[in-house]
């Protein structure tokens, strides 16, 4: 799955690019956090309510052929409306960020590894994802790792779902069609054939 290419069509609310040529040797450290002009804007491309709190804790770290392994994880803290009781709830996100990155031109060959992985049942490592013109958006990255940590149906711990109660109509029963048939079909006056 690419994550990178995940947000389409429009900019990317919360970017924090790094130039691959400039990570050092012992590789770096970065703590990014949105501001709030960047979570409203994740908020809206995620269909949220709110976004009250996104921060990020990475490692990029360059390893050979040009790759570069970027981990750490993304917490944030979302509003969403239950899908219970309609009630605003909030929610807490961790997700774990473990990606290697590489340059484009490497992608096929390295895709071809993860094939032949599959054909020889081995463990299934996760395809790397391309380095854009020298650049990983650390940002961009965090963005993707907190939408996949968006619960689709939240709910409050306490809501439970109760189908509306129905009363029984009693023309409602299996043979209630047969029934409405049957009386069709006799004509006016006719009267139910009597025991002998």
């Amino acid at each position: 799955m690419n994550r990178t290419n995940r947000m389409t069509n429009k900019a990317d609310p919360w970017s924090v690019p790094v130039t691959v040529a400039q990570i050092p040797e012992a590789g770096l450290h970065r703590d990014i956090e949105a501001d709030s002009a960047e979570r409203e804007a994740m908020a809206e491309a995620a269909g949220l309510r709110e976004i009250l709190s996104a921060h990020a804790a990475l490692d990029v770290t360059p390893k050979s052929g040009g790759r570069v392994h970027v981990g750490g994880h993304v917490r944030a803290r979302i509003g969403q409306t239950c899908i219970v009781t309609l009630d605003p709830i909030e929610n807490e996100i961790d997700e774990p960020i473990d990606l290697i990155f590489a340059p484009p031109e490497q992608i096929p060959e390295l895709a071809d590894l993860v094939d032949e992985a599959v054909e020889s049942g081995t463990e299934i490592p996760d395809p790397p994802e391309p380095i854009v013109n020298g650049v990983i958006d650390l940002g961009r990255l965090a963005t993707d790792a907190l939408f996949l940590g968006i619960d689709p149906y939240p709910r409050r711990p306490d809501a439970v779902f109760e189908p509306p109660a129905v009363a029984a109509d009693p023309e409602d029963h299996p043979f209630a069609a047969l029934k409405a048939l049957q009386l069709e079909s006799k004509p006016p006056g006719s009267k139910k054939p009597g025991k002998r």
